[in-house]
């Protein structure tokens, strides 16, 4: 049986963006499943577009995201080069080839000409090159490259009949030949396009299966052609459907939507990210939603994958990284959430542990750590108002008389912790005859600042501990008396 082999093959032109990295995963798990090879190829023909430090940012997301190939620029294999722009005499020989078979053919036709010739067009909006050199002798041809003038290598199309090839995703998919534009296949530069050299280096490098975008559906029959000219064997397709931000907006590192490496900085897991990109245009057939790379490595199909497009759902991703966070050890815990963890408490007498164990089952993200526990060590500043609450029917003259006879209560006590303070409390409410949330809402209110909290009113008394709860609480006091007046 024919060895399964797959390749990503990233252009270095910026970030990994989230479908770079689902396109990356999907071929990855292809490779996995059939326990093929996985390949990395580094796509740098477009040179005008080479950004410094993207090939760093490309090998240490495929490290981070557990990715490994068998093959690549940086460990070697028998394919290669694994970089296009060290590979340019295989294309050069290969474009000659389909030039002495008909197949081909050089194209001297200037920037201005094309221009001119695209702008006297009655149809210019879909304007597609007019074959101006497609007949020229190839004695005169020969002639005017001997003589060094510039020109590009152009596939000749067929201009009648169709061109058919079978999809993994869609299926079946016809074009007619009198669509297709004679492609250049070999710049100026002799630098070859993308559509050229990645035909040449997926046969030569024995790829079985090709992953792409559906921006490519269109380009297949072209590259089936090429195919057929070479006498070569035609890969299995597999296009994926687009990655979108809302419906009829594509995710695109163009408008600033968010990469893998800024969703990592922000707190997000990487298993967590890579197993949410999984699911966004693929479904395992059954109600599973958590997945460890090993099992989307084992249940991974072609059948699961979607033809309609996936909308990225932020809110889905953080409940999903909740769901991993809530798995880590204590251990585990504080040593991702250590970095955050310090933004605020580093130098304060706070507990850090006891905030850690209040913390992890209410962080979705990492990175939201400060922002829920700063309260902790300075008092923000807050509406009075907020002392009342609406379940409880509490208005702020009820409010005060609520935090002083917590006040009192708190101050008798000679031992501060959980267990005492709660008791004294639900002591306190006892003797009112009220509601608990009549005693505990603006209590929490009252010493730390906020509506929402890591614990409760309980567990941020025993974290400030007695002198400075009693200091905010009077704080709160004094905030409802001068309103009350």
């Amino acid at each position: 049986m024919t060895t399964v082999r797959t390749r990503f093959a990233p252009s270095p032109t910026g970030y990994m963006h989230i479908g770079n990295l689902r396109t990356a995963l999907y071929t990855y798990l292809i490779a996995r499943v059939h326990n093929g090879e996985f390949i990395l190829r580094i796509e740098d023909t477009d040179q005008g577009r080479y950004v410094d430090d993207a090939l760093v940012v490309i090998y240490n997301t495929m490290q981070l995201a557990g990715l490994e190939y068998d093959e690549g620029p940086d460990v070697g294999g028998d394919y290669g080069p694994y970089v296009q722009s060290q590979r340019k005499e295989i294309y050069a020989k290969h474009a000659q080839q389909l030039v002495d078979s008909g197949h081909a053919y050089p194209c001297f036709c200037t920037l201005e000409r094309l221009n001119a010739a695209r702008e006297s067009s009655i149809t210019a909006g879909v304007w597609r090159y007019d074959r101006h050199c497609r007949e020229l002798n190839p004695t005169e041809a020969a002639r005017r490259i001997a003589a060094g003038e510039s020109y590009v290598i152009r596939q000749k199309m067929p201009e009648s009949g169709t061109t058919t090839f079978v999809d993994a995703v869609f299926g079946e998919i016809t074009v007619p030949n009198s669509e297709l534009e004679d492609q250049v296949l070999l710049k100026a530069d002799k630098m070859p396009t993308y559509n050229f050299a990645n035909v040449v280096d997926d046969h030569l490098m024995g790829i079985t299966h090709v992953v792409r975008g559906t921006e490519y559906l269109s380009s297949a029959p072209k590259y089936n052609l090429l195919y057929d000219a070479f006498g070569w064997e035609i890969p299995t397709y597999v296009h994926l459907t687009p990655i979108m931000r809302e419906p009829g907006k594509k995710l695109s590192k163009r408008h600033g939507d968010a990469s893998f490496g800024d969703f990592y900085q922000k707190g997000y897991l990487i298993e967590a990210i890579i197993n949410y990109i999984a699911l966004l245009g693929w479904s395992p057939g059954t109600k599973q939603e958590i997945f460890s790379l090993e099992e989307l490595k084992q249940q991974f199909s072609l059948s699961g994958l979607s033809k309609s497009p996936a909308v990225f759902d932020t809110k889905k991703l953080r409940w999903m990284n909740s769901v991993y966070i809530r798995q880590l050890s204590v251990e585990q815990f504080k040593e991702y959430g250590q970095p955050y963890l310090d933004q605020v408490l580093q130098g304060s007498a706070i507990a850090e542990d006891k905030v850690i164990e209040l913390l992890q089952s209410r962080v979705e993200v990492f990175s939201e750590i400060p922002q829920m526990i700063e309260f902790l060590v300075s008092l923000p500043d807050y509406q009075v108002e907020m002392l009342c609450h609406a379940k409880t029917d509490t208005g702020l003259p009820e409010a005060l008389e609520s935090m002083r006879h917590s006040y009192t209560a708190l101050l008798s006590l000679k031992t501060w912790n959980v267990a005492l303070i709660k008791s004294t409390l639900k002591a306190t409410v006892k003797s009112l005859g009220v509601k608990t949330g009549r005693i505990l809402w603006p209590l929490r209110i009252a010493v730390s600042g906020q509506e929402s909290t890591p614990g409760g009113a309980y567990d941020i008394l025993e974290l400030l501990g007695q002198e400075e709860s009693l200091k905010r609480l009077q704080l709160g006091i004094d905030k409802a008396a001068q309103a009350v007046k």
